[in-house]
Order: C-alpha cells, then sequence, then structure tokens
C-alpha cells in the first residue's frame, strides 16, 4: 500500500502540474499576456509547482527535513542527473542569457540559501526576503521580456501556441477547471508522496532529509526530466537548460520560501536546517551550481562528455547518502577516492576547459 501511495502520489503531482501549466498557460494567453512571459513565468514555476505542494505538505506534517531535503535534492537531480541525460542525447546549445544572467541569479541564490543556513534554521525573516526576491526577480523577468525582440518572442510562441479559435480551452471556464484540477491533484499527491516517504524512511532507517535529497527530489522533478529531455529530443537545446535554471532559482526562493513562511504560520519556529545539510548537502548544491559557469562557457554548450561527468557525479552523491546512511564500513574509502582524486582532477578539467576562447556569438544570440 505504500509503495501504491507513494506512486499514486507522484502520479498526481505530474499530472497536476500538467494541468496546472496548461491552465495558467492558456489563461494568460487568452488575457493578452505574451508567449515570452508565460514561458519565462507560468511554465517555468509550473514545472517547480510538485516542490512546492511537497514542501507544504510536509511543513503541515511536521516533517520539516523532507522539505528542506525535496529542494535541496532537486537541485542537484536538475543539474546533473537531468541536464547530464539531455547532453547525451544531443550537445546542449547554452543561451548567452543564461550564462550572463539566469546562472549568476541560481548560483547567488544558492549562496543566499546556505548563509541563511548556517545559524541552523530558515525563519520567518529568511522567508520573507527569500519569496520577495521572487517577486523581484519574476518582476524583472516580465520586465525584460517586454524589451525583447520579435525573434524571441516568436520562439517562444512556437513553445506555447494558443488554442485554435473554437476549441473548448478558449473559454475561460475550461481553463479555470484544469486550474483547479491541477492545485487539487498537487495537494492530493503532495500528502500522499510525504505520507509514504515517512514510512520508507522509517523502513530503510534513514532519515526524512535523505528521503528527500533522493527519492522525493527525483519524484518531483519528473515535469523537468520530461519538459528538459523532450525539448532536447525535438531540438530545442536551449529550453532544455532554461527549464531547469530556471525552476532552480524557484525552489530556493519560491518553494523554500514559502515552505518557510507557512510553517511560521503554523506555529512552528521556521524550516530547522539539520547539520548534516549544512555540512555537506548545500555546499553540494551550490558546488552544483558553481561548477555550471565553466561547463557552460565551454564553447557555449553542454557537451556530451560534460553529461558523462555529470550523471557520474549525480550517482556518486547518491552512493554517499546511502553509504552514511547505512554508516557502511567503505564509506572512509569511497570519501577519500573522491576526494583526492576524482574532485580535483574534475576541477582541473573544468578549469581547463574553461579557459577555452568560446566563439563568438552568433546574430540569434541573445
Amino acid at each position: 500500500m505504500t509503495i501504491l501511495m507513494f506512486f499514486a502520489g507522484l502520479l498526481a503531482l505530474i499530472l497536476g502540474a500538467d494541468l496546472l501549466v496548461r491552465g495558467a498557460s492558456k489563461l494568460a494567453l487568452s488575457l493578452g499576456i505574451s508567449p515570452l512571459v508565460v514561458g519565462l513565468t507560468v511554465v517555468a514555476f509550473g514545472t517547480s509547482a510538485p516542490e512546492v505542494a511537497v514542501g507544504i505538505g510536509a511543513v503541515l506534517d511536521g516533517k520539516t527535513d523532507l522539505a528542506l531535503g525535496n529542494a535541496i535534492g532537486s537541485n542537484i537531480f536538475n543539474v546533473l542527473f537531468i541536464l547530464g541525460v539531455s547532453a547525451l542525447i544531443t550537445p546542449l546549445i547554452v543561451n548567452i542569457q543564461l550564462i550572463r544572467q539566469e546562472v549568476p541569479i541560481m548560483l547567488g541564490a544558492s549562496l543566499l540559501l546556505l548563509l541563511f543556513s548556517l545559524d541552523g534554521r530558515l525563519g520567518l525573516s529568511d522567508g520573507v526576503i527569500l519569496l520577495s526576491l521572487m517577486v523581484v526577480y519574476t518582476g524583472f523577468l516580465v520586465w525584460q521580456s517586454r524589451r525583447e525582440g520579435q525573434a524571441a518572442q516568436d520562439e517562444y510562441a512556437a513553445e506555447f501556441v494558443p488554442p485554435k479559435a473554437g476549441t473548448w480551452l478558449d473559454r475561460m471556464p475550461a481553463q479555470l477547471l484544469l486550474i483547479g484540477a491541477g492545485l487539487l491533484l498537487l495537494v492530493l499527491g503532495s500528502g500522499w508522496l510525504v505520507q509514504a516517504s515517512v514510512v520508507f524512511a522509517k523502513a530503510l532507517g534513514v532519515s526524512d532529509l535523505v528521503i528527500g535529497l533522493t527519492i522525493v527530489a527525483a519524484g518531483t522533478s519528473m515535469p523537468e526530466v520530461a519538459t528538459s529531455v523532450m525539448a532536447a529530443i525535438k531540438g530545442e537545446r536551449d529550453i532544455a537548460v532554461g527549464n531547469v535554471v530556471g525552476s532552480n532559482t524557484f525552489n530556493i526562493l519560491g518553494s523554500l520560501g514559502i515552505a518557510s513562511v507557512v510553517g511560521v504560520a503554523t506555529g512552528s519556529p521556521g524550516l530547522d536546517v539539520p547539520a548534516s545539510a549544512i555540512n555537506f548537502d548545500l555546499w553540494v548544491m551550490s558546488a552544483v551550481a558553481l561548477a555550471c559557469v565553466p561547463v557552460f562557457m565551454t564553447g557555449r554548450e553542454i557537451a556530451r562528455w560534460e553529461g558523462v561527468v555529470f550523471l557520474g557525479y549525480y550517482v556518486a552523491y547518491v552512493a554517499y547518502l546511502v553509504l552514511a546512511a547505512q554508516k557502511h564500513d567503505a564509506l572512509g574509502a569511497f570519501s577519500g577516492v573522491m576526494l583526492s582524486f576524482v574532485l580535483p582532477l574534475t576541477v582541473v578539467t573544468l578549469v581547463a576547459t574553461g579557459l577555452r576562447k568560446p566563439p563568438a556569438a552568433g546574430p540569434g544570440a541573445r
């Protein structure tokens, strides 16, 4: 029953996010909002809706470690696993705007979360600051999109085409129904997923944090997996990368900001940050965000070999969590190999490739 509840919750989250994105996108387009703004806000935030739903559900259930682990684990999963798989399908083109603007914002959000967590708790003031930055960031994207050229408008219009006249999605009641159904599925799915995850944690003898960092993080990132992989297959390689970067920023500023505020509103002091997250997982998340800078700048693409490196590191990260949770005898040797050989070799490789002069931006670059 627990396994069935977990997969039912996961399915409800994925379907709920899809319905929410469809309904909100069509409603926004019906109200005259440009496709570009819809792509940067509604769709990007919609793929992170499962993280928000699980975060709120976990906080209301008193499982704040699960909420925190879900957001951190999703960010690590998004970059290392999703971009790794997408790059294996086809080398991913990196939009110049991502290098100059979105990646630094993602990195800044990661470091800010690390700073806020050093005292062991995300309190009300931390949550309000994160949410305020999310509002400012969204407003900036809307303002910036109005200054984009026609080429950018056409690109996003091709991805988010309004329904043909006369279809049922043309009607506002249908759009509102989709949004309502999506939200309902998100609420139900988050509840089932949180309950099943707690049972898994107890059965496996690991903490809520580890379950959130692995199983729940991978599950709630399924919308991002589907979006990025399908974009890579279709050749929309910049969208595959942009979806991951935008979702990571929202996971920190939006998901954890909302979870912190909800936690305080329900009587708790906020989200407690375990020492293990402060000493390891938050640093891994920040390092992953930082690694995007030289990788993305190398010829302005993510090559297949870089995708293999990303995937390898995700496997190593999960292996470390499992070994540490079980206090396995192999943990010391595994950590020694990673710290003394694999990590230094990767750093040298990234620095060397990052020093390569990227090609000049083409006329279509933004």
